[in-house]
């Protein structure tokens, strides 16, 4: 029987990020159509515009679909251009990621029966609870270094090309105009509703996505060397001080890097390699102005 533990570390990479975007996908369909679709709630983005010339289409086409929700396919349909920007500006290894995410995104969001009477009456409860789970999921997706497409995509193109934006932030933008229709079509209580759960989505989304997390970090060693791996293994900048111990008198190094989250653990690893005894203060959630290569995806 094979262990996990004898994988290379590329090999590990690649097994996380694939079950990162697969449960992600089933996830992030579990939460719309089980807690938001039921209460004819709209979600943000592209999968938004999906769900409303879903209604569009059911309203003007005279045939039945029964449980089953056409916006999978719809969405699948939108994305195809999206995908080719993938393709061109991401990466091989991105757009293959994306497009096997996206075809298991419209398998679940088709598959996955809705409920014919919603399993929670009051909006706001479902509001947020359908928006922690769908937003997880969105996040899982981003974190196994793929997307669900749509807004996904864009806000990762846009995050590295101005480091203001967030994949969630682009999302609330997107959204703006997708509940805006939803007022003009439906009425105040639908899109206000839908609103909620789109900020609620993007929180937990930005949350999830740990790449999208910037973390300062402080390293206080007494080995030399450190910093050299963390330049050469890492492709991070370091800044060095010289110290000393105030009880000891000993001299110490002082490192200073910025990583993001999903670095955290790579960066451990490194220097608990290299010393056993260093110390070390992580600060999340650094703002950064100036050179910093943001890698949203693996």
């Amino acid at each position: 029987m094979v262990s996990f533990n004898s994988f290379s570390a590329l090999q590990k990479q690649r097994i996380y990020s694939t079950c990162n975007m697969t449960l992600g996908a089933v996830i992030f369909a579990f939460g719309l159509n089980v807690f938001i679709t039921p209460l004819s709630l709209y979600n943000g983005g592209f999968m938004g515009i999906a769900q409303l010339t879903r209604t569009l289409v059911i309203r003007l086409v005279p045939f039945s679909f029964g449980r089953t929700d056409i916006a999978g396919i719809i969405y699948l349909l939108i994305n195809l251009p999206l995908v080719y920007m993938a393709w061109s500006k991401m990466g091989k290894v991105f757009f293959t990621r994306s497009v096997i995410t996206i075809i298991i995104q419209t398998a679940a969001l088709t598959l996955l029966p809705i409920p014919s009477t919603p399993i929670i009456d009051d909006y706001l409860t479902a509001c947020v609870i359908g928006g922690i789970i769908a937003g997880t999921g969105s996040g899982l997706i981003l974190r196994g270094g793929s997307s669900g497409g749509g807004q996904d995509i864009l806000g990762i193109y846009f995050s590295k090309k101005f480091p203001g934006f967030s994949v969630g932030k682009i999302g609330i933008i997107i959204n703006i105009f997708v509940y805006g229709a939803c007022l003009l079509v439906f009425n105040v209580e639908i899109a206000i509703y839908s609103l909620i759960y789109g900020v609620i989505y993007s929180i937990a989304c930005d949350r999830v996505h740990i790449q999208n997390i910037n973390m300062s970090v402080m390293i206080f060693t007494k080995k030399l060397g450190i910093s050299r791996a963390i330049i050469d293994q890492l492709g991070r900048g370091v800044t060095n001080w010289d110290g000393s111990g105030a009880y000891t008198n000993e001299t110490s190094y002082i490192l200073f890097v910025v990583i993001s989250k999903y670095e955290v653990r790579q960066l451990k690893r490194l220097v608990r390699s290299m010393d056993p005894h260093a110390f070390m203060i992580f600060t999340e959630g650094c703002s950064i102005a100036g050179n910093f290569e943001r890698r949203l995806y693996p």
